[in-house]
């Protein structure tokens, strides 16, 4: 089981970079970070922290390719590797809705899935080749060429999934993983296998070869309430984003979420984590205590086939920005990843 840590890059950048040398010495496998306008910039903070690092590697997680071209995906990636010498990987998805709402696109007439698997073509084109001519339903080139060139034989090159099948199907069978965002559940997460192990087949691939990814709200302390309470003040946002058919494999019900989704959007934020219960905070993340952040993951996770841990780790300070709510004695993310690093970590070594 491999461990990474993906950010949200909303935190002074003199304390990003700190995390992510943090991440780095205690041998996390990345550091992702959103590849949205709501944040600040991941390609320019990651090439920042490349020669400040040695061995953790980085990119996206998720870049969305409605928003973001996949050639320029393909170039930034390219070139950080190069930056990197090698440490350089890629997590495409169709984007955030809610982001692409404020650009006044409605997803639901994007085809979204058949938008990513064109995307992840070029990106793989591109990152291999050099050059791409694509006569696609989305994306068009004609003998575009780049002088930016990977030093990995190989960029690796993954999707995001959430609602499935044919997502998660689509992401053994297209690409290098599958990145599978907000699920705590053996069901949720058994689903996913199933439906990725039949891509997989479909493409001539062993399951066992891709990256098999559990993207996580999660918080770590000493104080198991404390963390408890970070991760709750957050849960609502990101259940925000949540199809009705992952909730419910989740234990959740669209109709649970539907008031605090209903807050979010008349911009009541502190309604919002009034409206999320504990019982419903602790269904969706995992936090506490680190014996009991592993006991969930060992119970939840990890028998289902799952080889990537990634920690979407809940502080203080991203509680504070993202939602302006105040929570008292939550680990800071340096702590939180060494607690990861020193009590959860082991069991999977």
């Amino acid at each position: 089981m491999k461990f990474s840590y993906v950010m949200l890059p909303d935190y002074p950048l003199e304390q990003s970079m700190r995390s992510i040398q943090v991440a780095d010495e205690l041998g996390f496998h990345a550091v992702y970070a959103a590849d949205e306008t709501w944040h600040k910039d991941l390609w320019l903070l990651f090439a920042a922290a490349a020669d400040k690092t040695k061995n953790v590697r980085f990119g996206p997680s998720a870049s969305g390719v409605m928003l973001r071209e996949p050639t320029l995906i393909a170039q930034a990636a390219a070139t950080l590797d190069e930056l990197t010498d090698g440490r350089a990987e890629v997590v495409l998805s169709s984007g955030n809705f809610g982001l692409l709402a404020q650009y006044g696109i409605d997803w639901t007439d994007t085809k979204p899935l058949s938008r990513v698997i064109e995307g992840v073509k070029a990106v793989r084109t591109f990152l291999d080749d050099g050059v791409i001519t694509m006569d696609g339903d989305f994306f068009n080139y004609s003998s575009l060429f780049t002088f930016a060139r990977p030093v990995q034989a190989r960029v690796p090159v993954k999707m995001a999934a959430m609602r499935g099948p044919k997502s998660f199907e689509a992401s053994a069978e297209f690409s290098d993983g599958c990145h599978h965002a907000l699920s705590y559940t053996r069901e949720a997460y058994e689903y996913m296998i199933e439906h990725c192990r039949i891509g997989a087949e479909r493409a001539g691939k062993k399951l066992d070869d891709l990256d098999l990814g559990a993207w996580v709200v999660f918080a770590v302390g000493e104080d198991s309430q404390k963390a408890k309470d970070a991760a709750r003040a957050m849960v609502g946002l990101y259940a925000s984003s949540m199809p009705h058919e992952q909730l419910r494999r989740n234990g959740v019900e669209p109709e649970e979420v539907a008031p605090i989704i209903e807050a979010l959007g008349a911009g009541e934020l502190a309604r919002a984590i009034e409206l999320t219960s504990p019982e419903l905070g602790d269904r969706l993340s995992i936090a506490g205590t680190p014996e009991e952040c592993l006991e969930k993951i060992q119970r939840e996770i990890a028998p289902t086939g799952i080889n990537h841990m990634i920690l979407a780790i809940t502080d203080a300070a991203l509680v504070k920005s993202l939602m302006g709510h105040e929570v008292e004695g939550v680990a800071d993310v340096d702590t939180q990843l060494r607690l990861v690093h020193d009590r959860i970590m082991p069991a999977f070594a």
